[in-house]
């Protein structure tokens, strides 16, 4: 397939944009999940392990894969209608504000077509990551299955059980999102005019790719120290009982609580964040189209 046959900012454009963000978000997110879950653990509890490889070695000895890859499932669909969701319509609202507001400055655009994005792809994604953080956190079999699972929540909260997390969510992942895609272009073009000194249409796709990488895991740190504390509300809001208030645990833990598990976030959303990148770009040049950024 040749880049002729997708039209640059046509709705087929923004379709294959978000088959691309499928392909980037629900598997990477799905290969984190043993990192995600010693991470959530250690939010709700910050004594429960020593560090990272502590909690992955004990989950291992005492649940063998399933336990390392307990809320798996969830975390892939939820994660991959997120993707869907977060890169579709980010290339979406980026190419309608940039044609209402022609000469408003490219990281005020990056900015906006991201926190729009998000607020739309974590409507998609609370109802699995409530389940997700359920079954990550609790000290006995949450459920039998997948869909009990879901008849759980459902039975005793309601829709409510789904997304009384969404505030939070959201407090976690707009900032998240604004950092990792107006980061991301700002490296980019920082790689392309400060380091190489040369445009971008003179590398390969190949060298293209590995700005694409690098650019992406910078953008992942910075992403991960901006969404740490609203990513440990959110563990503990959903792990706790109904009527508990976002307010009610940041006094509970304090400034300290609030960044328990840092380390570990900053190597998973690094690595994903990169991952991330590669895979939707490599799509896109799979396809025909141009990578992200740097034009």
């Amino acid at each position: 397939m040749t880049s002729s046959k997708i039209e640059i900012n046509s709705g087929k454009y923004f379709a294959y944009c978000g088959i691309g963000g499928i392909l980037a978000c629900g598997t990477t997110h799905f290969s984190m999940t043993p990192i995600d879950m010693v991470k959530c653990r250690m939010q709700i509890d910050n004594t429960v392990y020593r560090n990272l490889t502590d909690g992955l070695h004990r989950i291992w000895k005492h649940n063998g894969i399933q336990g390392v890859y307990r809320g798996g499932l969830p975390t892939l669909l939820g994660y991959s209608m997120q993707g869907m969701g977060k890169y579709g319509f980010y290339e979406f609202f980026k190419y309608e504000y940039s044609q209402a507001m022609p000469t408003a400055n490219k990281t005020a655009l990056f900015l906006a077509a991201s926190a729009t994005a998000e607020f739309f792809a974590d409507i998609m994604l609370c109802p699995m990551e409530a389940f997700k953080v359920r079954l990550q956190t609790s000290g006995t079999p949450f459920c039998s299955g997948f869909v009990d699972g879901l008849s759980r929540i459902y039975r005793s909260e309601g829709l409510h059980g789904f997304y009384k997390g969404i505030v939070p969510l959201w407090m976690r992942q707009i900032p998240y999102t604004m950092v990792k895609f107006a980061s991301f272009e700002n490296i980019v073009a920082g790689i392309y005019h400060s380091v190489l000194r040369r445009p971008k249409s003179e590398f390969t796709k190949g060298q293209q790719l590995g700005v694409t990488c690098t650019a992406g895991y910078l953008a992942g740190i910075l992403c991960a120290i901006v969404s740490h504390p609203a990513d440990t509300i959110v563990s503990k809001l959903n792990s706790s009982a109904q009527g508990t208030s976002a307010g009610q645990i940041v006094r509970e833990l304090g400034m300290r609580g609030l960044w328990a598990g840092l380390l570990p976030r900053i190597f998973m959303i690094g690595t994903l964040t990169c991952t991330q990148w590669t895979i939707y770009d490599s799509f896109k040049v799979k396809i025909g189209l141009p990578t992200t950024g740097g034009n």
